[in-house]
């Protein structure tokens, strides 16, 4: 089995990460003579989160790699012995595409199989996809208000809820629209393109007595002798402190050892944290004669990191010092260095940093996209559609709790210009909509159907496992980020808007409501 080969998928296959009425349930079924009847069930959610008007689908590829585990033993022998010979290999999955626009209602997942299979399934699937496709709509939010030209670092593994949750954001938000991730293990096992440089403990760590072992850097063209980079940076430093008014004793030598050291261990990739002692009398100071060393050499500086402070305030008067020093020192690269900020950057701050003129290239966050801290759960739920071929719909007291019966097919209408119009959900056996084609559909608690005639229609689910066999290669996490990048870029300006956004409709077909009505007034289907 792949699970047995792949250490990522024995990660996610641990078949007593369930809730227990899973087992009984379980056992219930089986006693009644029932494990085997055919059912289907559905996966959604019932509100956009944030207070948005779209989510996205993910966990795809977690909730396949654990559809191959085996699944828990209960009480009686006998049923031990039915659960161990258990596995997915009746199980279907009809499934959003992992990065497509998802909206309240409409299936993520619909899992078909023996009853008491598909069942069990409920808690491990939930668990597998509603944080996945949390954390990629919080990310694809962060993304929105970044921009297109902002870079977003994920950097909240220190913050996450343990080392699943922490390689699941890190995931997910890549997914959702981040750039890179701090996230080593993501990097190894999800192909996410990692990044970091250095913390203020590596600054601190030096006091500027330190002698490397080898002092002496060579050429970036690989020709000429090394040259002591310590030596070159102090000659810099006095030239530096000069442009910028300062005693060349300000600047920290302690810190100038450390940027000095990372320059020799990264002297294509050097970048330095500002804000240890002083960003202006000697974070920048020394970043610029380490950097000017360098430049020297033929290397080139990549970047600075502002972690605590007004960043944006601070961004845009460090743009002038490095326009202003590369005029002076006739280095026109260091007008381009990158500067990066880093610091609890939620939302709010997010926006503000991003506004035009801000100078700013690359912003890490962490804990604002790793916790979702606006919304901490998507609210997934696994609902019961159909038994033996037989709509079933759960009736309460609650409306916004009922269920829609029976196997469903789901559609997304498109307008003229490829925006999508709303989503529409009919029965499985229904002839599938054509483009052109006038439909009757019947929006969410309307008294009479509306008609809607679309441009375009693209079906929504897609046939991923069929009787336990995948039936297409997953695609890869920087496909599905390119579909999610895709799909927000095609929704309307008034769904995508995270403020007070225009509420995306889902409806249903005339047969759909019929039956709904039907069930409701307890009559048979």
């Amino acid at each position: 089995m792949a699970a047995e080969q792949d250490p990522e998928a024995r990660a996610a296959a641990r078949p007593l990460l369930t809730d227990l009425y899973q087992a009984t349930m379980a056992l219930g079924y089986w006693r009644a003579g029932r494990a085997r009847d055919a059912a289907e069930f559905e996966l959604f959610f019932r509100r956009c989160p944030f207070g948005g008007a779209f989510a996205l689908a993910a966990g795809l590829r977690d909730y396949v790699q654990f559809l191959a585990s085996v699944l828990p033993p209960d009480t009686d022998p006998a049923f031990f012995e039915h659960l161990r010979a258990l596995d997915c290999s009746e199980v279907t999955v009809r499934a959003l595409p992992e990065g497509s626009l998802a909206f309240p209602g409409v299936p993520l997942l619909q899992v078909s199989g023996p009853l008491l299979v598909v069942q069990l399934l409920e808690t491990p699937l939930l668990c597998l996809v509603s944080y996945a496709s949390l954390v990629a709509t919080n990310a694809a939010r962060l993304r929105l208000i970044a921009g297109p030209e902002k870079r977003l670092l994920e950097m909240g593994l220190r913050r996450a809820q343990g080392p699943d949750g922490g390689l699941t954001a890190s995931t997910y938000s890549y997914l959702g629209g981040f750039d890179s991730s701090s996230n080593v293990l993501a990097g190894q096992l999800r192909g996410v393109p990692v990044a970091g440089t250095l913390a203020h403990s590596f600054v601190t760590s030096f006091s500027g007595s330190e002698v490397p072992p080898d002092p002496m850097l060579a050429p970036a063209a690989g020709e000429g002798p090394g040259v002591d980079l310590a030596a070159k940076a102090q000659v810099w430093l006095e030239q530096v402190c000069a442009h910028l008014g300062l005693g060349v004793q300000e600047p920290h030598p302690g810190e100038r050892a450390a940027f000095v050291a990372y320059a020799l261990a990264f002297p294509r990739a050097f970048q330095g944290l500002l804000d240890t002692y002083s960003v202006w009398r000697s974070g920048l100071p020394n970043f610029l004669a380490v950097a000017l060393a360098l430049g020297e050499l033929g290397y080139r500086a990549v970047g600075v990191r502002l972690d605590s402070g007004d960043l944006l305030q601070q961004a845009q008067e460090i743009r002038k010092v490095f326009r202003a020093a590369a005029a002076q020192f006739q280095v026109p690269w260091l007008e381009s260095v990158l500067i990066v900020v880093s610091n609890n950057i939620d939302e709010e701050a997010l926006a503000r940093l991003a506004q035009e003129g801000s100078e700013v290239n690359v912003i890490g966050i962490g804990t604002s996209v790793v916790t979702c801290p606006q919304q901490p759960s998507l609210g997934g739920v696994y609902k019961l559609v159909a038994v033996g071929g037989q709509p079933r719909m759960k009736l309460t007291e609650d409306p916004e709790k009922q269920t829609l019966p029976g196997s469903k097919a789901a559609f997304r209408l498109l307008g003229s210009d490829g925006s999508p119009l709303m989503d529409m959900l009919q029965l499985a056996e229904e002839p599938v909509p054509q483009a052109g084609q006038e439909l009757r559909v019947w929006p969410p608690g309307a008294q009479e159907p509306c008609t809607v005639r679309p441009a375009q229609v693209e079906p929504l689910l897609r046939l991923c496992l069929q009787q336990g066999q995948l039936c297409e290669p997953l695609p890869s996490l920087a496909e599905s980020r390119a579909l999610a990048q895709l799909s927000l870029s095609r929704l309307s300006p008034e769904h995508r808007r995270l403020r007070s956004p225009a509420q995306y409709q889902v409806v249903l077909s005339e047969r759909l409501q019929a039956l709904v009505n039907s069930l409701c007034a307890g009559q048979s289907p």
